[in-house]
């Protein structure tokens, strides 16, 4: 009887050992979960996090032109088209890192860069400053006035045609829109006589953009008699464009 007792004494205290394990484990994986944070911001939030971290470091990876025209307070600019890799081994990894461009692309691949080169708290702003503009963030500029492009008044007019106006919003700095250029190019003397074909530097023309919320790039527009018919983000082939102009 004596041997039964102390065997299960045995057990209980073995079960009850291996409950307080399984609750200490899931307990830990449960703190792990929730200690997790979003690194990839919308505006706001990128926002908020530069408020609740002013000593982090704000990186613009845009080209200096862009970076001129209009970007975040405070932010410091490293080119990723340029010496980039020797120019964050500057940076302080300690700090949290806010990394942004015009559209995201290229901020996406200079997070990866700096996770490569040992930085550990990357914040992202998702679709670049076209989101942070689309907000109504502050941002500033190194030039006296800032650049503001074609007004809206400016391409209302240029929209008046008897013909469909295909506009092609680009930038010198992205690979779809070189990709596609010559093909438009082409349609833009091939087919004249039914198509005005406009091409738009985003980068030049950031208040425009902003107020007919074009992000990201490419976009196509195309127009019959003033009314948007028919728009596009991102990469399209010609056969495609030309299909929807012969549509109409």
């Amino acid at each position: 009887m004596n041997k039964i007792k102390m065997l299960l004494f045995v057990f209980t205290v073995f079960s009850f050992a291996g409950c307080q394990k399984a609750q200490k484990m899931g307990g830990e994986t449960s703190v792990e979960k929730s200690s997790e944070e979003k690194t990839d911001l919308s505006a706001q939030e990128f926002s908020d996090k530069i408020k609740q971290n002013p000593d982090a470091i704000i990186l613009d990876v845009r080209t200096p032109r862009e970076f001129e025209d209009g970007h975040i307070a405070n932010a410091v600019n490293m080119d990723i088209n340029g010496n980039f890799e020797s120019d964050i081994s500057k940076l302080d990894k300690s700090k949290p890192i806010l990394v942004y461009c015009l559209s995201g692309a290229r901020s996406s691949s200079a997070v990866e860069i700096l996770k490569n080169q040992g930085f550990k708290n990357i914040f992202h702003l998702d679709r670049g400053m076209m989101s942070w503009r689309s907000a109504n963030l502050p941002e500033t500029t190194n030039k006296a006035i800032a650049k503001k492009g074609m007004s809206m008044q400016d391409y209302q007019k240029m929209l008046q045609s008897d013909k469909l106006v295909l506009v092609d919003f680009y930038a010198d700095w992205c690979a779809p829109c070189k990709k596609m250029e010559p093909y438009l190019k082409e349609i833009s003397e091939t087919m004249n006589d039914k198509v005005k074909v406009v091409r738009i530097d985003a980068d030049a023309n950031a208040e425009l953009c902003k107020e007919l919320k074009i992000s990201p790039i490419p976009v196509f527009h195309l127009y019959q008699n003033n009314k948007l018919i028919w728009e596009n983000t991102g990469f399209v082939p010609k056969e495609t464009v030309v299909v929807k102009i012969n549509l109409q």
